[in-house]
């Protein structure tokens, strides 16, 4: 869990990243790759690919740490869409044979998954799309932002200045509603 004072050293590591700061961007990648490795594994559920994804992104945020704008975001919210992004594009590029046999599309067949995994059935984006647009407003940015982007709880409840147990609510809320709308 990150803490304001974790948050704003990592924004300000990013920002020394656009100079080309080599020792920021060790210290950026000490502080971040854990939780961005982990983000990327839960994507694509198979260590090696979670790995090439770390590095790629890495690679990926020194060459675009200009792009950061830390009045639209934060760092680490930044750095989480990348580690997000080319997650999903790794999944889109395998064959759908390779990605099951690897395990990845297992809990969307086995009636357990959650909306996150949905993301990889290709016969299903379109109706968790459709699904999420029908949540309150609210329940989506809170399911968005945790699933999605890989926030905790208590990141949400700092981020939407919104106390934990209702971000608590809106998420267990939201995910009862896609449950019922993904089942029909």
């Amino acid at each position: 869990m990150l803490n304001a004072e974790s948050t704003e050293s990592i924004n300000n590591l990013l920002v020394r990243c656009v100079l080309k700061d080599a020792t920021a961007f060790e210290s950026l990648y000490k502080l971040t790759s854990p939780k961005l490795f982990s983000i990327s594994l839960r994507i694509v559920k198979k260590q090696e690919w979670a790995e090439e994804i770390l590095q790629e992104g890495f690679i990926n945020i020194w060459n675009n740490a200009d792009q950061f704008r830390g009045d639209k975001a934060s760092a680490m919210t930044w750095m989480t869409r990348i580690m997000r992004n080319k997650a999903i594009d790794h999944i889109r590029k395998k064959p759908q044979n390779e990605i099951q046999d690897e395990g990845v599309l297992d809990t969307v067949v086995s009636g357990t998954s959650g909306p996150l995994d949905h993301l990889f059935d290709a016969d299903t984006t379109d109706a968790l799309q459709k699904c999420l647009d029908e949540l309150d407003n609210s329940q989506k940015n809170a399911i968005n932002m945790a699933y999605f982007q890989g926030l905790t709880h208590q990141e949400l409840s700092e981020s939407l200045d919104t106390p934990m147990g209702t971000i608590k609510s809106w998420i267990r809320r939201g995910l009862q509603k896609l449950k019922g709308c993904l089942s029909l």
